[in-house]
């Protein structure tokens, strides 16, 4: 059965020594010592590793269950879910007033990452509900928030997000749940929603749903969407549960993966429900908590290839196949270990420097989230607005490639169930498809993102790397193996984004077909840039005599290996994205 260890060191190596945390000016970052972190990536590490990650397969074999109208979750989920609330983790970066422990979005990034890389199906249960909570956080009443807030960042209730109706997904304007005025201030909400994860389980004692719907007589299409919380059971003002709500599960989901999460069909028969935020601008508020789910399902789909990675290089180390064709390594038995094979270690340098790099470019983006909320950083909102689906898309299609690479280092093995490896594929998969297909993200950036502000963000994130080399072109160590490769990804960046600006108006086809190799492009210069600062934060260990040397020639090898072998691949995009959408949109009218 696979095994999950924490990667303490090196999150603690990124907030420390590359985001320099305590030394920031963000608010509530002072507290950040290294003691205080490492002693909370401690214990979260040790329930990810011996609770949770040992229920990962359980899920996985058992799914969920509708019976009588109640889901029942896999053996065991419900025991870890109250210890993970006896420890206060669902709450740990939402406000004190409402019971949480007020942490930056930083730290529960980085425990997030583990809670997902051990147990992706629970974990999602308290983090569909840490969405829910920041919708009304951000959008509800003081009333609202006192009622419904400190049991859901308890979980003692739980939250989802009600968006996709059986005829549309992406274009939300043809949704037909309707949401009658009662004239008390409530509404009756009928229609069907479906894909809703944890709609319906036996881990809380009550369950609020937030759920797009439209008031009759509002405008047509999105301008006409409204959101509304609408409780698995009602609550009087004194916070008491009451009668159950006119909402049920119809029907659980059989998916490829993430069995151990409950994906429901939700029907509303005019179920109670409270207007959150203003009539018609439900867009609005669900997108506080659709911004927050795409950076956590960027986060999942790191995850997975942080799990899957581990795995597949103790399985590396472990199996014997076959000899090196430079000579014998491992003379006293009958063949060599897996990873004296080039194409095996060409296969685990690819996910190695996938991983690192994509774990500090999350918990980067993570700080910028931070210093626009806590800071009321206006630079820092428009940075992390312009990142968002490069977090979202990028980390999770590649995600998914390392996670198959990983399952590839076990070649048979690696599809057979017993070994683990075939879960996180099927888990990973769903995180390029949920909370915005990977080509709407791609759409969302070039479309929307990069001309945001008139390019300001996009500038913004050039000057950032401009600035970036300018400080550094005196160490020649960074400047052959990441300051130029940068350079050169940046330069890529660029043409393609004039590319853009030169022709998405008069050619909207060539902006749409060059989307998605876009968005990858510009993830392996994010990727470039913090490889880049993480080398600067090496070699600065390096030269003040660390007492961990090892740890920091390692990661500059990873870094090395990136730049020189994966950053490259922004050429390559660039190309295709210059070659314009005549080989899309014409070739494909003659083969179609």
């Amino acid at each position: 059965m696979p095994t999950y260890t924490a990667p303490t060191k090196d999150m603690q190596f990124i907030l420390h020594d590359v985001l320099k945390v305590s030394q920031s000016d963000i608010p509530g970052y002072s507290e950040l010592e290294a003691d205080f972190t490492g002693a909370v990536l401690e214990e979260a590490g040790k329930l990810a590793s011996e609770v949770l990650a040992p229920l990962n397969p359980v899920g996985d074999q058992q799914g969920c269950k509708l019976e009588n109208g109640v889901v029942r979750t896999p053996e065991g989920f419900k025991a870890a879910f109250d210890q993970m609330k006896e420890g206060g983790w669902t709450g740990l970066d939402l406000p004190e007033e409402f019971g949480g422990q007020n942490m930056p979005y930083l730290m529960g990034t980085a425990v997030g990452e583990m809670f997902s890389a051990s147990n992706q199906s629970f974990t999602m249960y308290q983090g569909l509900t840490h969405g829910a909570a920041s919708a009304i956080l951000a959008h509800g009443t003081d009333d609202q928030k006192a009622k419904w807030l400190p049991k859901m960042v308890s979980c003692e209730w739980t939250g989802t997000m009600n968006l996709t109706e059986p005829h549309c997904g992406t274009d939300l304007g043809l949704l037909r749940t309707k949401a009658e005025p009662q004239g008390d201030g409530s509404y009756k909400i009928s229609g069907q929603k479906i894909f809703i994860s944890a709609g319906e389980h036996d881990m809380a004692d009550n369950i609020v749903h937030l759920v797009l719907a439209k008031i009759p007589g509002g405008p047509e299409g999105v301008k006409g969407i409204s959101l509304f919380i609408v409780p698995k059971f009602l609550v009087d003002d004194e916070g008491n549960m009451g009668a159950r709500n006119g909402v049920s599960c119809g029907k659980l989901e059989e998916k490829m993966g993430i069995h151990g999460n409950a994906t429901c069909v939700m029907n509303y028969d005019e179920a109670e429900g409270y207007l959150l935020g203003t009539e018609h601008k439900g867009m609005r508020a669900m997108f506080t908590m659709m911004n927050e789910a795409r950076l956590g399902v960027g986060m999942q789909g790191l995850a997975q290839a942080a799990i899957a990675y581990e795995n597949s290089l103790a399985y590396a180390k472990d199996r014997l196949q076959g000899r090196d064709v430079t000579g014998v390594k491992n003379p006293d038995g009958p063949a060599d270990p897996l990873i004296v094979h080039p194409d095996i270690r060409r296969n685990l340098m690819d996910q190695k420097s996938f991983v690192e790099g994509g774990r500090a470019f999350l918990m980067w983006g993570a700080q910028l989230i931070d210093k626009s909320h806590r800071s009321g950083d206006d630079e820092a909102e428009g940075l992390i607005s312009l990142l968002t689906p490069v977090l979202k898309g990028f980390l999770t299609d590649q995600g998914f490639d390392m996670a198959v690479q990983a399952q590839q280092v076990y070649g048979g093995h690696g599809y057979i169930e017993e070994w683990g490896m075939s879960q996180y594929v099927r888990d990973a998969r769903i995180t390029q498809i949920y909370e915005g297909a990977n080509g709407v993200q791609a759409l969302d950036l070039v479309g929307r993102k990069l001309a945001q502000d008139g390019g300001k963000h996009v500038m913004g994130f050039f000057e950032l790397v401009k600035g970036f080399l300018k400080e550094n072109e005196g160490n020649e160590e960074l400047k052959k193996g990441f300051l130029d490769p940068l350079k050169q990804a940046s330069k890529d960046l660029q043409a393609a984004g004039m590319f853009f600006m030169q022709n998405g108006m008069k050619n909207p086809n060539a902006a749409l077909a060059g989307s998605y190799d876009f968005m990858h492009l510009f993830g392996h210069t994010c990727l470039g840039l913090v490889w880049s600062m993480m080398a600067k934060a090496s070699l600065e260990a390096l030269e003040s005599g660390t007492s961990d040397p090892d740890f920091h020639k390692t990661k500059l090898a990873t870094g090395r290996y990136y730049m020189a072998r994966r950053l490259p691949a922004t050429a390559m995009h660039l190309k295709r994205i210059e070659s314009g959408a005549e080989p899309v949109m014409d070739l494909a009218a003659e083969a179609f």
